[in-house]
């Protein structure tokens, strides 16, 4: 699996995303966004996807939600995209939609080696081990989807916490200086981006921008 990990929207390196999904079709994950009024998200949702669409990047949704009840499909749905496209929300809103979808059993069985995770926000926070510190910013008690504990366990697809939007004029920046002493004072790994920079990883290298720490 390769993976493009921005902090915020497509970041810095477009060119380098739109390579990497060269003939690849991409579910559009939205989920990170079900706590919202949905004409609200809607419109969120389309400003997300603009860049991508100029791009020429083939996009289709891929809302978790549908597959609630349905994991076998959602396997299968999986199996014909080249990759995804996670927005960013709340990390634990869409880390439940993960866990009641299958989403996390079925990502682990994807065989494609240029499978694409890319994303950004929620949608490379949750791949981290364990989602602890991240509180510090999303609510863990919003539930979208009725009652239900909040789930701090991560993908672990990666070893180390995203820390997204660090020293950046975002609105969550003062908050995720909370999350680097959090992860600071419980020898966590992660890494911080500030806005506009990215993670590559493509198999054959790792482009890290951001600082790791821990």
């Amino acid at each position: 699996m390769r993976f493009y990990l921005s902090s915020h929207g497509v970041g810095a390196d477009a060119a380098r995303l739109a390579e990497m999904a060269a003939g690849r079709t991409l579910g559009f994950v939205p989920n990170a966004l079900d706590f919202i009024a949905p004409e609200l998200a809607a419109e969120s949702h389309n400003r997300a996807l603009d860049p991508l669409r100029d791009m020429g990047i083939p996009i289709e949704t891929l809302d978790l939600r549908d597959y609630f009840d349905d994991h076998r499909g959602l396997r299968r749905r999986l199996a014909d995209l080249g990759g995804l496209w996670i927005r960013g929300g709340n990390t634990f809103v869409l880390r439940e939609a993960m866990r009641r979808s299958g989403f996390d059993r079925a990502i682990a069985g994807i065989e494609d080696p240029g499978f694409l995770w890319a994303g950004y926000s929620a949608g490379i926070c949750v791949l981290a081990p364990s989602l602890r510190g991240l509180q510090q910013v999303d609510d863990p008690s919003l539930r979208p989807y009725g009652e239900g504990d909040p789930i701090f366990e991560g993908l672990g697809l990666l070893d180390y916490l995203i820390l997204p939007h660090y020293r950046s004029d975002h609105f969550e920046s003062p908050k995720i200086e909370l999350e680097v002493v959090y992860c600071e004072a419980r020898g966590i790994p992660y890494r911080t981006l500030r806005d506009g920079e990215v993670i590559i990883l493509d198999g054959n290298a790792s482009d890290p921008s951001g600082h790791l720490n821990g």
